[in-house]
């Protein structure tokens, strides 16, 4: 059984189709047709459903999946202790966050990971959720920085993954303010959402939605899928987190954000709560790595981060 046909499985599986798959694996359609059918006979069952246009896995595929992503993990952090053990490989430890936490969270807390222990050099690349879930399962990757909560669909399991909650957070729908509106006392004057929760059927409010592989979008989704009464929602664009804040504070559209991005437009009014705090989303910050041994230096910063955050 020869390594490659695992790889040519998963890049299949993920780009759904032969074609891109083989400009993927730098080789000829034909060439990985061959390659697959050889996997299907050494294992004794097809993997994929060549009945339709569109491949998918059959039930043997399906099952066999995640056990071809565990080798090629386990085989890469193998050869990295490999590498490690005969000082071959620099101790670099590697961080996939999503956007918003590179640039928010991500500085002040290696710093102060950095401060309790010994540093070693960390490399990070900023993705959104599906790209962090893949860099990790490929083993690319010694940990994921990213928001979580229990709705939060994921490959990353907890029986090959694991984690750590490291702060608290809230998704806060927002909204640019509309009016100004007196109170009882008529001392005050309170802003008001330009676009308000729950909306109504005849006038939907214009949403400004999450990119398909963000992760924030994915727990918005499960959200807004169980709540009573229904937000009469119109997606009007999809984008990134930062971007899709710049557009609420436009006057484009309502969308939920993390707090600790927005703290400071809600004080100073620049945004507006766009419905009372049952629209809210409460979620965490949180640290994810396989259960398989790491390298040192990440093993090391592993328990750091640990202690930092039962303290």
């Amino acid at each position: 059984m020869d390594l490659s046909w695992i790889e040519d499985f998963l890049a299949i599986a993920e780009d759904g189709g032969f074609s891109r798959a083989a400009l993927r694996r730098h080789v000829t359609q034909p060439a990985l047709s061959r390659r697959i059918k050889s996997l299907e006979a050494w294992l004794g069952a097809p993997l994929f459903e060549r009945s339709t246009h569109v491949v998918k896995l059959t039930p043997a595929g399906e099952s066999f999946r995640p056990v071809a992503e565990d080798v090629i993990r386990r085989l890469s952090n193998g050869r990295e202790e490999a590498l490690e053990a005969a000082r071959l490989k620099a101790e670099t430890v590697q961080f996939v966050a999503t956007h918003a936490l590179s640039q928010t969270f991500f500085p002040d807390w290696i710093r102060r990971v950095d401060r309790a222990r010994s540093g070693s050099a960390v490399q990070l690349v900023a993705s959104n959720f599906a790209g962090g879930e893949k860099l990790l399962l490929e083993a690319h990757a010694h940990f994921m920085l990213a928001h979580y909560h229990p709705s939060l669909a994921s490959r990353l399991d907890n029986d090959r993954f694991q984690r750590i909650d490291l702060a608290d957070d809230v998704l806060v729908p927002i909204s640019a303010t509309g009016y100004k509106a007196v109170t009882r006392s008529g001392r005050r004057r309170q802003s008001m959402p330009r676009f308000a929760l729950p909306g109504s059927a005849d006038k939907p409010l214009p949403y400004l939605a999450y990119h398909p592989g963000s992760g924030v979008g994915r727990i918005v989704t499960a959200f807004l899928a169980t709540k009573q009464p229904s937000a009469m929602l119109l997606p009007s664009f999809s984008a990134p987190v930062m971007l899709l804040i710049n557009m609420a504070r436009e006057g484009r559209g309502i969308t939920w954000a993390p707090r600790s991005l927005v703290e400071l437009d809600l004080q100073s009014g620049r945004l507006v709560r766009a419905g009372p705090k049952d629209w809210d989303i409460k979620i965490n910050i949180c640290l994810i790595r396989a259960r398989a041994r790491m390298i040192h230096a990440a093993e090391s910063l592993w328990s750091t981060a640990r202690k930092l955050a039962a303290t």
